[in-house]
């Protein structure tokens, strides 16, 4: 078993390397709750194109906002059409189209870039409507929609590892934010920026000792204040309900060790969104993790089924997951037939995304070799641990046990 899914961890250190994109994930919704100016003056007539304290227009995006996240992206879709009908001089449709392909890169992270052109048209044709919007109805829902549009592309930016293009749209976004401050209603809304900052300004702290000096530049946070904060958007919170709930689920498992925390958010969340891949697999590796096997087996058996019928969101990667755990359970079992089979299925999805060096495959191949030496079949036993310690560092736990089981193997063979 891996301990505490260092893929994961490495991947969340990996993204709050640098700071700038960082906060780029802290502005991506804050500025929805800072939006709160009943607009008058020169243009009183437009005074009701003020869309995000509109709360018929949040019913009208209720829908939508549940297709995208269920990954149910053409009735999504059809919903937003909709929405650019009625609405299509304002920016809201348009970047709900960006966030609905968003959601179609984030099970794949660095995988699959075939969305990403779609993603920044979006985003742009977003961008030019509020600064429209910013110079001829509100300047503060400009600036709301400005901030949140450079944030999704800095995220984006970040996760293909273009820091300069994520640091100089993280610049922009933080520019129009500031000129939100001060106008705040104290809506639920407001509580996930606030949130996200609080966590993090003292988690890098805490964390990155070289990137103190920077921080210095940013208000202290409050971890504890942060996390609360965040609970209560993903209670109250209409636009940024859901993204609040991603985020405290990911900082209650990877930095707090708050397993049974967020396992709670994982399993609603994926009861809410059973179609969604991403929330299936994080829930899945939970259940794995906390020894509920008999559930384990069923939702990674369900992830592999909807990948071999190519259900949105779907890959190969969740699949390297799914088999593992699989693998790991039927082990347990002493049903050794099974397990083979499982983990051999995760190396074939490592080898598809190019995962050989990652945690899941390099112990899948511990695990096979772990088996062999139980059947004494010493030639497959000494072809994994051989694959391990090609993979491998010297000073990787693994790679330890692989040289000690090929030394045993010479004893024995």
């Amino acid at each position: 078993m891996l301990r505490k899914d260092g893929e994961l961890k490495r991947r969340t250190d990996d993204m709050r390397l640098f700071v700038i994109p960082l906060l780029l994930l802290i502005t991506s919704f804050t500025a929805v709750s800072q939006q709160s100016e009943n607009y008058t003056g020169p243009y009183d007539s437009l005074a009701g194109d003020i869309l995000l304290k509109n709360r018929y227009v949040e019913i009208e995006a209720t829908q939508a906002m549940y297709d995208l996240y269920n990954m149910n992206f053409d009735r999504a879709n059809r919903q937003l059409n909709y929405l650019k009908k009625q609405y299509g001089w304002h920016p809201l449709p348009y970047f709900l189209y960006g966030l609905s392909y968003w959601w179609r890169i984030l099970p794949y992270g660095a995988q699959e870039t075939k969305w990403d052109d779609t993603f920044l048209a979006y985003m742009d044709t977003a961008e030019v409507l509020s600064k429209k919007l910013y110079k001829e109805v509100s300047e503060t829902e400009g600036a709301f929609f400005l901030a949140a549009v450079y944030s999704f592309q800095g995220r984006l930016y970040s996760e293909r590892g273009d820091y300069i293009k994520a640091s100089f749209v993280g610049k922009s976004s933080l520019s129009y934010l500031d000129e939100c401050k001060g106008k705040e209603d104290f809506s639920p809304e407001i509580l996930f920026g606030d949130g996200l900052f609080n966590y993090y300004a003292e988690w890098i702290r805490e964390n990155y000792r070289g990137l103190r000096p920077i921080m210095m530049f940013f208000p202290r946070g409050d971890k504890s204040l942060g996390i609360e904060q965040l609970e209560e958007t993903s209670r109250n919170a209409f636009y940024a309900r859901t993204e609040a709930q991603y985020f405290l689920m990911r900082i209650l498992y990877a930095e707090e060790g708050d397993i049974k925390g967020s396992m709670q958010i994982a399993e609603y969340l994926h009861d809410l969104y059973p179609n969604n891949a991403y929330f299936h697999r994080f829930y899945t590796r939970l259940l794995y993790q906390v020894g509920r096997y008999d559930e384990a087996i069923k939702q990674s058996k369900e992830i592999i089924s909807r990948i071999d019928n190519a259900w949105d969101g779907y890959e190969y990667n969740s699949g390297r997951y799914a088999s593992f755990f699989l693998g790991h359970i039927y082990e347990l079992k002493h049903d050794f037939e099974q397990s083979k089979k499982y983990f051999n299925y995760s190396l074939e999805y490592g080898e598809l995304t190019n995962s050989q060096k990652k945690g899941y495959h390099i112990y899948s191949l511990v695990h096979l070799g772990r088996i062999a030496m139980k059947e004494k079949d010493w030639d497959h036993a000494t072809a994994y641990f051989q694959e391990v310690k090609k993979y491998t560092k010297r000073k990787d736990r693994a790679y330890k046990e692989a040289k000690e089981q090929l030394q045993k193997i010479q004893i024995n063979a």
